[in-house]
C-alpha cells in the first residue's frame, strides 16, 4: 500500500513536472520586452520628429509660409505621448509575467530534484 501511495505522488509530481516543462518551454514575458523596447525605438524616433517640428514651428527662423495651428506636431507629440505609455506598460507586464515564471521555474527544479531527474 506504502508503494501505490508513493507511486501515486511520483506520478502526480511528474504531471506537475510536465505540465511546468510545457508553460516554460516558450517564456512570454520576452514578448512584452521586446515589445517594449520596440516602443523605445519607436519613441527616440518621433521624439526627434517632434523637436525637429516644434524648431521649425518656434525656432529663431519663424516660417511665413503657413500659419495654421501646428497640427503636424500635435500628431507626433501624440505619438510620442502613446509611444511612452505603450514601453511603459509592456515593461511592467513583462516584468510581471518573468516573477511568475521565476516562481514557477523554481517549483519546476525542486520537483526534478524530488523525482531524481538532475542537477
Amino acid at each position: 500500500m506504502r508503494v501505490a501511495a508513493q507511486s501515486q505522488e511520483e506520478q502526480a509530481l511528474r504531471a506537475e513536472h510536465d505540465a511546468l516543462a510545457e508553460r516554460l518551454a516558450a517564456r512570454a514575458s520576452v514578448d512584452d520586452v521586446r515589445r517594449g523596447f520596440y516602443a523605445i525605438l519607436l519613441l527616440v524616433i518621433t521624439a526627434g520628429l517632434t523637436a525637429k517640428l516644434g524648431y521649425d514651428r518656434w525656432g529663431p527662423y519663424h516660417p511665413r509660409a503657413f500659419r495654421g495651428p501646428p497640427f503636424l506636431f500635435f500628431l507626433a507629440l501624440a505619438a510620442v505621448l502613446l509611444s511612452i505609455a505603450v514601453a511603459v506598460f509592456s515593461f511592467a507586464r513583462g516584468r510581471r509575467k518573468m516573477r511568475a515564471e521565476e516562481a514557477e521555474f523554481t517549483r519546476f527544479k525542486s520537483i526534478r530534484e524530488k523525482l531524481g531527474l538532475g542537477p
